[in-house]
């Protein structure tokens, strides 16, 4: 899929690629290993953390647009999740600051690539307006 790629939709991909492995990556890290929740077990829970990054991942590692796109969905979970830690401030700043630089740069590489790739592959979405003189001439011709 990426033959006939330009090279700066390689490095979008290649930002998305990694920031969503190494949040990934380090959900898991923090879940388990890092700084484990004191009543829950931590592998279970590190399971849980990382299920929804999971979801999409097969179709980022197989360089899909249109996942790319909608994965960004899920990542604000992870993005108010490090939001809510900074706020509350329990002693975890630097694990959420990881977390919060990992979310941004994965929702940011998922959306530069997503555009770049789809518009070289033609999936550019009509500009509203387009779609509103459509239906409207439509709806006056019937």
């Amino acid at each position: 899929m990426t033959d006939n790629m330009t090279s700066r939709t390689k490095q979008f991909r290649l930002l998305a690629l990694f920031a969503n492995l190494g949040l990934l990556t380090w959900v898991a890290l923090w879940q388990w290993q890092l700084s484990p929740h004191p009543h829950v077990n931590n592998i279970t829970l590190a399971i849980a953390w990382c299920v929804p990054l999971l979801l999409p991942l097969p179709g980022i590692l197989a360089g899909k647009p249109y996942t790319h796109a909608w994965s960004n969905f899920i990542l604000m979970l992870y993005f108010l999740h490090a939001l809510v830690i900074l706020s509350i401030g329990e002693g975890e700043y630097l694990l959420a600051t990881v977390e919060l630089g990992l979310a941004t740069l994965a929702f940011i590489g998922n959306i530069l690539y997503a555009r770049a790739r789809g518009a070289e592959l033609g999936l550019k979405l009509p500009r509203l307006s387009q779609v509103e003189k459509q239906e409207k001439s439509h709806f006056d011709n019937t």
